[in-house]
């Protein structure tokens, strides 16, 4: 297995700033309100049913979701 490289200092900067940044309501209605293709519909389905499977009880998903959430802060960089 490849050894976990931590992004670049400016890359965690770039994203960061991203990230953060205010939307503008006209920007967030823009976003929420796209239309979906049929595609990306049948692959959200998709995914919500493996995962609902893989799941099958609110606590299952609830742990998974504390997992989740605890590896991503071991990856992330401390703020600055």
């Amino acid at each position: 297995m490849k050894k976990f490289e931590p992004p670049a200092p400016e890359a965690v900067a770039r994203v960061r700033a991203f990230t953060n940044r205010r939307l503008t309501p006209e920007e967030f209605n823009a976003y929420v309100n796209a239309p979906m293709s049929a595609d990306e519909l049948e692959a959200i389905h998709s995914l919500i049913n493996w995962f609902t499977r893989r799941y099958p009880t609110v606590a299952e998903r609830l742990a998974w979701g504390e997992r989740a959430y605890a590896q991503a802060k071991r990856w992330m960089p401390p703020d600055k």
